[in-house]
């Protein structure tokens, strides 16, 4: 009962100076809106970017040209990599023994893509691929059938394509077995990949699929390709990421001694490096809102001291009736977390709108950060305990008699 009515008595103290109060909540409000919105839209891209990753396979890993996140001082020196060939993914299926299969992959972007009087926008990635890659990245497909081993095989003009093609090229009638245009080639539509929706605003079904021999008719093969291992049990991926390395270290005549001249990429990589990229900004936002917090601490200490010198008389009268000292503590710590909670609620809600705002703007899902609610709500009840305290002891110390006589 007691704790209920400090708890009335606060708010009812909040009512009375609400130009000060609001100062005071404001102050809580932004130094937890400043790292609630930063985590909050950094919690969504995480999760898209995890979930892309994933899409590589846990029994997966790929090998390619350059890194996937390219910093550091040593961009210099791979800047005169030979491109991985086609050719040297053949060879690496054939004198490996682990991996289940090896998909060889290369690509073209910037295409138009026609049927009839229908066309895609320029901005199309075409992609040669082998029967292996499918069978590596599970690739589902909506309508039809994928690619087979003989359409690479045979070199058959067919393709599988991204939904976003099917949308734009086919309104009205099923794209299974029309004829589209792509660059030179006209290529029958055989299937249609499941939609897997976009990430940073970038579409992931604006794409279509040739057979590895029907891409290198129509393209060259002068691009870098790219080889998805995979293997059947993950406990195999470091032994034959050892097999890999080694194989193609020969194949590419990688002197001993010298670093590789390629890259093997996993998805658990791929998100370490991104969240060693976001930490910084989890480490910006902290200090920003350390800063703002802490100026809002002091905020709610100087006007919890404003407070019992004007209530110094209350308090006098609270104490004359017997009104312990803890009870006068009580009563102004609480006000000073209840100011903080209040200003720590507005900040943590418009966070995590605000959040949700810029990870729909970057075309990625929303997402609520519970962990980070739970951690705000712990620091500003943490801000209104240590800067409640003084003032409260203030109130508790003072003399009764000497309260009464105070005008």
């Amino acid at each position: 009962m007691q704790i209920f009515e400090s708890i009335k008595l606060a708010f009812s103290s909040i009512r009375t100076s609400k130009l000060r109060s609001i100062l005071t909540l404001l102050g809580i409000a932004v130094g937890l809106f400043s790292i609630i919105i930063v985590m909050t839209a950094i919690s969504a891209i995480q999760q898209s970017v995890v979930d892309t990753f994933n899409s590589i396979g846990t029994n997966n890993f790929i090998v390619q040209k350059w890194p996937a996140i390219q910093m550091g001082p040593h961009n210099r020196d791979r800047r005169n990599r030979k491109n991985l060939l086609i050719k040297e993914g053949m060879k690496l299926r054939e004198i490996t023994t682990i991996p289940a299969a090896i998909g060889i992959t290369v690509g073209r972007g910037g295409r138009t893509i026609k049927f009839k009087n229908e066309k895609t926008n320029p901005n199309v990635s075409v992609i040669g691929a082998n029967f292996d890659f499918f069978i590596a990245r599970d690739l589902k497909i909506a309508e039809g059938r994928s690619m087979s081993k003989s359409d690479d095989d045979v070199a058959r003009a067919v393709t599988v394509i991204g939904s976003d093609i099917a949308e734009t090229l086919f309104k009205r009638i099923s794209p299974i077995g029309q004829i589209i245009k792509i660059e030179d080639v006209n290529a029958e539509v055989v299937g249609v990949f499941e939609k897997r929706g976009s990430i940073f605003g970038q579409s992931q079904d604006n794409f279509v699929g040739l057979p590895l021999s029907v891409f290198q008719r129509c393209f060259g093969t002068e691009r870098s390709a790219n080889f998805t291992v995979m293997v059947k049990d993950k406990e195999q991926i470091e032994e034959a990421k050892d097999e890999v390395i080694g194989a193609l270290r020969k194949i590419r005549k990688v002197a001993p001694g010298d670093e590789n001249d390629f890259e093997i990429i996993t998805n658990e990589q791929l998100v370490e490096q991104f969240n060693d990229i976001t930490k910084y900004f989890k480490i910006g936002a902290g200090v920003v809102a350390f800063i703002a917090l802490l100026a809002a601490g002091i905020g709610i200490m100087n006007i919890m001291l404003v407070s019992v010198t004007e209530r110094t008389r209350e308090i006098g009268i609270r104490k004359a009736i017997g009104a312990r000292k803890q009870n006068i503590m009580a009563q102004f710590v609480i006000e000073a977390v209840s100011l903080s909670w209040l200003g720590g609620l507005i900040g943590i809600l418009l966070g995590v709108i605000g959040g949700n705002i810029v990870a729909v703007a970057l075309g990625v899902n929303v997402v609520i950060p519970i962990d980070w609610i739970l951690i705000g709500l712990t620091v500003t009840t943490f801000v209104g305990v240590v800067f409640g305290v003084y003032p409260a002891l203030k109130a508790a110390n003072l003399d009764p008699i000497e309260a009464l006589r105070y005008e």
